[in-house]
Parts: structure tokens; C-alpha cells; sequence
């Protein structure tokens, strides 16, 4: 039974790990990242296979925590799919590591390691390893070069930027 417990816990730990290379952003203010946030692109994982029009919206739970509310369009079923999930800081709240989960206590890293720290316009997120990236904006798009920069980034670091699927807004 010891030993069961012990490879539980590694195994809901290692889902919140960090990439090698990627740090998180310090400064990091959940009030300004509360709102919605568009989809510009992300590598492809069977949860959102399919989905155009891709936002996340974040809200404030009683618990202190962040409701994380994930919605895309499915062309092909011509329906909305949704998925609510929650968030909490995984070590300070002024540092973008957190954990989130859409199913029950399994918990995977949300890791805002690129971040318009002035007006809170877009982001680069990574899951617990290179094979999750978002970028995230404001807006359902951004600038050419904006984008070209933020790709530049995740490509430095490691992600397979070549991959990249980017979602379509209208």
C-alpha cells in the first residue's frame, strides 16, 4: 500500500512539474490575467482537436481559487463544446504556476512564461511539458511581428513551434 501511495503522489506531482527552461513569470498579477483571453495558437492535443473560435475565460471562485472556463466551436459538429475546470497558485500567487484541473483531483501545470506584463494583452502558456503551448491574446488577433517575436520565444526554448496550429476567429 506504501508503496502505491508513493507512486500516486509522483505521479499527481509530475503532472505539475516545469519544462526545462521554462520559467515562470514573477510580477505576476492574477486581477490584470482575470477576463477573457483568445486562442492566437497552440500545439495539438485531442482535448481541443477540431476547435476554432477557442477562448478562456478566468473568474474568481469563493474558494480563493480560478475558474477556468474553456469554450470552442466545432465545425464539423457545428456545436459549442465547454469545459469548465479550476485553477490555485502552485507555490506564490505573484508567480504565473499554477495547476488546473477539468477532471476531479487530477492536476496539470498552467505556466504563463511569457507575459505583456504592461497591459496584460497576451501570453505564452505551457503545460507540465513541451508538447503543451498556447499563446494567448486579448484580442482574436494580434500583430504579425507581435506574433513573430512570441514564436521566436517558445521555439528558444525548446517548443516544436513548427507545429503550431492557429485558430481561426470568425
Amino acid at each position: 500500500m506504501k508503496n502505491i501511495t508513493l507512486l500516486l503522489v509522483i505521479f499527481l506531482t509530475g503532472c505539475v512539474g516545469i519544462p526545462e527552461n521554462v520559467n515562470p513569470v514573477d510580477n505576476f498579477s492574477l486581477a490584470k490575467y482575470l477576463g477573457k483571453w483568445y486562442e492566437i495558437a497552440r500545439l495539438d492535443h485531442s482535448f481541443e482537436r477540431g476547435l476554432t473560435r477557442v477562448t478562456a475565460d478566468y473568474s474568481l471562485r469563493e474558494d480563493g481559487g480560478v475558474r477556468v472556463l474553456n469554450r470552442g466551436y466545432s465545425e464539423k459538429e457545428k456545436t459549442w463544446k465547454e469545459a469548465e475546470g479550476k485553477a490555485y497558485f502552485v507555490q506564490r500567487p505573484d508567480q504565473g504556476y499554477l495547476k488546473v484541473s477539468f477532471f476531479g483531483p487530477f492536476y496539470g501545470s498552467y505556466i504563463v512564461f511569457e507575459l505583456d506584463h504592461e497591459n496584460y494583452q497576451y501570453s505564452l502558456v505551457s503545460g507540465p511539458d513541451k508538447s503543451y503551448l498556447w499563446i494567448l491574446a486579448r484580442d482574436p488577433e494580434i500583430r504579425d511581428d507581435l506574433k513573430n517575436i512570441i514564436i521566436a520565444k517558445a521555439a528558444t526554448l525548446g517548443f516544436d513551434t513548427s507545429k503550431l496550429i492557429f485558430i481561426k476567429h470568425r
